[in-house]
């Protein structure tokens, strides 16, 4: 839809900018509108590299698990099954 301004509608538009701005505050107007659109693609092209950046990452392979020796684990008796039920 913003493609779509005329010619007339741009003249329209200036024309009611330098009313409400001034002759002498349009060029300090057109800098600041300037340098925030430089900003914005800045910020916007730093976010696209970021993401690319993340999407071509691979993940790390998961740590390998650890078998526990099998006399590191403690044994069930019969004798201190029957005295944690007392």
């Amino acid at each position: 839809m913003l493609g779509m301004i005329g010619m007339w509608e741009t003249v329209a538009i200036l024309a009611v900018v330098l009313i409400l701005f001034g002759a002498r505050k349009l060029p300090e107007l057109a800098r600041g509108l300037g340098s925030g659109i430089k900003e914005f693609r800045k910020a916007t092209r730093e976010v696209n590299q970021d993401l690319q950046a993340a999407f071509e990452e691979e993940e790390p392979p998961p740590p390998p698990r650890r078998k526990i020796p099998a006399e590191a684990k403690p044994e069930k008796t019969a004798s201190s099954s029957t005295e944690s039920k007392s």
